[in-house]
């Protein structure tokens, strides 16, 4: 573990960028950026135009270490270059934002009120690949849709069996297991949720660091003591659905955790800008993440 790395990610103010999207959901934030399905013809010439845009991103001055402390990268990202540098090195060289990497095949059927993730094929040969290309850490995700305790335990349970593969490896896993935003059941499963996750950060030896990548809570506070567990390295928040305003202003209220943010982070960009307006549009809208994520 770089420990320049864990302690600008353990105290430093700001926070990660989800540049994450993979292949189900690339055509979706293509087309938010401007980019219809009929401007590209095969997935390769979709994952060009998709690195174009996250270069774009990554390589604007208003991009960098002093308000943003990671990235979130697809692995397709990890292994291309920006400006002759792996992706993982440019970002930490060049911007002194730690790089993270999505090892998620993406999510199996519903089942119990919750979506576990899919098998991970060939996941420790992925995280050899992402300590080579530089990666801090890596990200996960699950989907909690009711108040089912068997199905928020099978969540849990299978993020930190997955996480413990992750620690092995000499990285730190960021433990997703966002609760849908359009729950009716959303309260009671964050309940549910917070006990399984107590119950397993308990058992974290003492130097097993994790993070924590949590949907926007009802009650505000309500994840304090998880920022405050000695195993966690820090808890973020994903915008889940919520527009940009109204994610900022429901993460203001919950010191301590900061935002790890996808759409949100990109919305307002598009590809027919002009540079400086590009430039201007990110500016704002890390501006205003960042000032949430620091309350």
């Amino acid at each position: 573990m770089n420990n320049e790395q864990r302690d600008k990610m353990r105290i430093g103010k700001g926070f990660i960028a989800a540049l994450d999207q993979s292949g189900g959901s690339t055509p979706k934030a293509l087309k938010i950026y401007g980019i219809g399905e009929d401007q590209y013809s095969n997935d390769s010439e979709m994952f060009d135009i998709i690195h174009q845009m996250r270069s774009r991103i990554i390589t604007s001055p208003s991009f960098g270490g002093d308000r943003v402390l990671g990235a979130i990268l697809f692995e397709n990202t990890m292994d291309r270059e920006i400006k002759g540098r792996g992706t993982g090195e440019y970002l930490w060289a060049e911007k002194q934002v730690v790089p993270f990497l999505k090892i998620d095949k993406g999510l199996a059927d519903e089942s119990d009120g919750v979506q576990v993730m899919k098998p991970i094929p060939g996941l420790d040969e992925l995280l050899q690949r992402g300590v080579a290309k530089g990666m801090f850490g890596t990200k996960m995700r699950s989907v909690i849709k009711l108040a089912d305790e068997a199905g928020v335990e099978a969540v849990v349970a299978q993020q930190f069996a997955i996480g413990h593969q992750v620690l092995e490896a000499g990285l730190v896993p960021i433990i997703e297991p966002e609760i849908d935003i359009h729950s009716e059941q959303k309260a009671e499963a964050e309940e549910l949720l917070k006990a399984s996750l107590r119950s397993r950060l308990d058992e974290l030896g003492p130097e097993q660091l994790v993070m924590l990548k949590l949907t926007l809570p009802e009650q505000d506070g309500f994840y304090s003591d998880l920022v405050e567990h000695p195993r966690v390295l820090r808890v973020v928040a994903l915008s889940g659905g919520y527009s940009r305003e109204e994610a900022n202003e429901r993460l203001a209220r919950n010191r301590g955790v900061i935002a790890s943010f996808s759409r949100a982070l990109t919305e307002g960009l598009s590809a027919d800008q002009s540079d400086a307006e590009f430039d201007a549009a990110l500016d704002a809208a890390i501006k205003s993440i960042y000032e949430a994520s620091i309350t």
